[in-house]
């Protein structure tokens, strides 16, 4: 918090702070985005920027990835601390892809660069981005840090504006596609220098001590949001399960997801020790990835309307976890596919929080990015190419006054977009065959779930397919009676035969020939309250829309409709009449439901 003999700001000088940081955060987002050479920064917008104070503090982050959160914050007070900020030089630019420092994996590079005004630190500039190959094993399962590709440990980039061509080598030397990494490394630095140039004018125009002021004013503002409606959460302890379907290596092996919530007065504390240990397979993430589920899902009940995204929102929050759990593995478990289980511990932990705060929760939701990976050799030039198509997008759980949103990414990558059918076809041998609403994907309720997606992909040419996806069995839930969405899926066609009896949705490195073609499918989101409740004109619609079949109308929400797709009311009131709950949605027996 502020130190009360510092000077206060006034408040027009405080809006302007907030609005002109946000603003750099969002011109570093452009400017990445104009300049990266693969579809997965500049069309999935997997990547974060930021602005930090020269203590590493999060000053303001333009969203991309949601649970960059802590990891960025977190990796650049390990680059002051392991430099020293002796050693942290104008014009130096720091870099890591260390998995256990950000939290995340091999191919999160991350810059970093300080601010200086006046000869004086005064904050750093950061970018994380996702670069698509950074060597290692392509398309197993890996079992160690040391199989998915180079490790760059905190370094100097850039020296006092010279940069540091060794570095530069090594990595050109390690990656399969260098041109494309080094395109996005240049893209990165373009984003953190903008951030440079950009904050150092603010530091010119208002001084140093209107926009340091400003900034712990807007801490402190969102720390008393935050507290503040912390408070409208009943005291007590609350607790929920659930789990993932397996690590990809132990099929079938479910791996318990636990949670526990403390609220205490204007304090919450989530204690996430009872979440699995770490695994084998690369489902595993770093610790800052355990405390950013706590902070991603704090934000969502506290602060979410609160810009720009800062520390201060997370004073009240307390997180305990352990070292050694899949949010907080230690080297050299294997982080690859590091942003799955994650999403299911933010899930849970509004499950918990769900009987405390009824009106404020969600249902569960898919889960999961529904992302494969595919890799070849096109056939215009013969060279080798390496993609990943998606997120698919699937359904949100609904809330206690409205439906849940369909084919939305899900809530860790919230800000993240999914790859343009026409991009994907001009650049890789793929025609998208069928991108559609999957009907009866969603929970049930007076209020119904989102919906999931149905993607086929058809190959033009040889390519190898691998999946990682997860939340096939645990199923996204109802709550206050709501029904279960189905889940997540797959199934692969191989000379127009469709495998749909997967054990799970995790294939690795199969080869697909012309003409073959993988099945996607996302789950729905959870319903909320007794779908015998839901105003029988919302059925109809639903049926019309194509989100609901008759079939489920009548059987799940008692709605009969006649052959013109209207209700039937003399019927629908006898059927409402009956004795006895509503039926639940059929839910396929494999990962694939046969539609």
């Amino acid at each position: 918090m502020s130190n009360p003999h510092d000077k206060p700001i006034d408040p027009v000088t405080v809006e302007i702070i907030r609005n002109g940081l946000y603003a750099v955060t969002e011109e570093m987002k452009t400017n990445l985005t104009r300049t990266a050479y693969n579809l997965i920064i500049y069309e999935a917008l997997d990547f974060t920027v930021g602005l930090f104070t020269k203590e590493g503090d999060t000053v303001s982050i333009g969203l991309g990835l949601p649970m960059f959160i802590r990891g960025m914050s977190e990796t650049v007070k390990a680059k002051i601390k392991h430099f020293g900020y002796e050693n942290i030089l104008p014009g130096d630019i720091l870099v890591t892809n260390d998995a256990y420092t950000t939290g995340s994996h091999l191919n999160h590079f991350t810059f970093t660069m300080p601010i200086f005004h006046e000869g004086k630190l005064e904050g750093f500039t950061c970018c994380m981005a996702h670069w698509l190959d950074v060597g290692g094993t392509l398309g197993n399962v890996t079992t160690d840090i040391f199989s998915e590709g180079i490790q760059i440990p905190i370094l100097k980039y850039q020296r006092e504006g010279v940069v540091n061509q060794d570095l530069i080598d090594i990595i050109a030397m390690n990656v399969r596609l260098a041109e494309r990494a080094l395109g996005d490394l240049r893209a990165q630095i373009t984003a953190i220098t903008t951030g440079e140039r950009r904050y150092v004018e603010l530091l010119q125009r208002y001084g140093a001590e209107a926009v340091n002021g400003s900034i712990r004013q807007i801490m402190d503002s969102s720390e008393a949001v935050a507290r503040k409606n912390t408070l409208s959460i009943p005291d007590g302890v609350y607790e929920a399960e659930s789990f993932m379907d397996d690590d990809g290596l132990e099929i079938g092996k479910r791996i318990p997801i636990r949670v526990k919530v403390t609220v205490a007065g204007d304090e919450m504390t989530v204690d996430l020790s009872d979440v699995s240990k770490q695994v084998r397979g690369f489902y595993n993430s770093g610790f800052t990835t355990g405390i950013a589920c706590a902070q991603v899902a704090y934000k969502c009940l506290t602060t979410p309307t609160d810009y720009p995204v800062n520390d201060g929102s997370f004073r009240s929050l307390k997180v305990v976890m352990p070292m050694g759990t899949v949010i907080s593995a230690e080297r050299p478990y294997p982080m690859r596919v590091w942003m799955t289980f994650p999403m299911t511990v933010i899930d849970t932990i509004f499950k918990a929080l769900a009987p405390a705060i009824p009106g404020r929760s969600i249902a569960g939701h898919h889960a999961d990015l529904v992302f494969p990976n595919i890799h070849g050799i096109s056939p215009e030039d013969g060279r080798l190419f390496i993609v990943g198509i998606g997120p698919l997008g699937g359904g949100w759980g609904a809330k206690s006054t409205e439906d849940g949103v369909s084919v939305t990414v899900c809530i860790n990558d919230g800000d993240t977009h999914n790859s343009p059918t026409e991009q994907l076809e001009a650049k890789y041998p793929v025609l998208v065959e069928k991108y559609e609403i999957r009907r009866d994907s969603a929970g049930a309720g007076k209020y119904r779930g989102g919906l999931g997606a149905e993607m086929v992909v058809q190959a033009l040419s040889p390519f190898t397919v691998t999946t990682r996806i997860d939340r096939v069995h645990c199923k996204p839930w109802g709550l206050e009676g709501g029904g279960d969405a189905m889940g997540n899926g797959l199934a692969v066609r191989h000379k127009g035969e469709w495998k749909t009896d997967h054990l799970n949705a995790k294939i690795f490195n199969v080869r697909l020939e012309r003409g073959d073609a993988y099945k996607m499918l996302s789950g729905g989101g959870g319903g909320f309250g007794d779908p015998l409740e839901r105003d029988i004109d919302l059925v109809a619609e639903d049926v019309r829309e194509g989100y609901v079949s008759a079939e489920v109308a009548r059987e799940v929400y008692r709605v009969a409709l006649d052959s013109r797709g209207e209700v039937d009311r003399n019927a629908t009131q006898g059927l409402r009449r009956a004795p006895g709950k509503a039926a639940s949605i059929p839910s396929p027996a494999v990962a694939w439901d046969g539609q």
